[in-house]
């Protein structure tokens, strides 16, 4: 029994051995790789306004697509008022240029909630448009934004 133990272990040590032996050598980047694929991300640190009318718009639509396909409800944001900036950029310089905004969301069912969303440069469909990320006060019914939607401010 011990043989064959022995013997199994000996296989084992030897296509540990091969397979590190059969790797190829790391090579350092190409001119190429160096010069056009590893350049790094480049923010031209445009970001829309808090009361862009697009971004205010993707943020109706995607609640609405929220509440209906998840929550099976049909509440819907129909106008955010007071909309105010409350930080931009408050990170390091090589972060995602972020824009920080507030605002009072106006539901279907005649209630306001507070609302909290950033706008971030180069988010949106494969990294070539800013996107929009919010979370409505009350109405963060997974909890992504964690109590009060304390995560979505900065």
């Amino acid at each position: 029994m011990s043989g064959r133990i022995a013997s199994v272990v000996l296989a084992f040590v030897l296509a540990l051995a091969f397979s590190v032996v059969s790797l190829p050598p790391s090579q350092a980047a190409s001119w190429l790789e160096k010069n056009f694929w590893l350049s790094g991300p480049r923010y031209d640190r445009v970001i829309p306004a808090c009361d862009n009318p697009a971004a205010l718009d993707r943020i109706v639509a995607d609640f609405h697509t929220t509440q209906a396909r998840f929550w099976n409800s049909a509440l819907q944001i129909v106008g955010i008022n007071n909309i105010r900036e409350t930080a931009v950029l408050p990170w390091a310089a090589q972060a995602i240029p972020r824009r920080f905004c507030a605002g009072t969301a106006l539901i279907n069912d005649g209630r306001h909630h507070a609302i909290y969303y950033s706008i971030a440069e180069d988010t949106g469909m494969i990294g070539l448009d800013w996107d929009v990320d919010f979370c409505v006060v009350e109405l963060d019914r997974a909890s992504a934004y964690g109590p009060r939607c304390r995560a979505a401010r900065p």
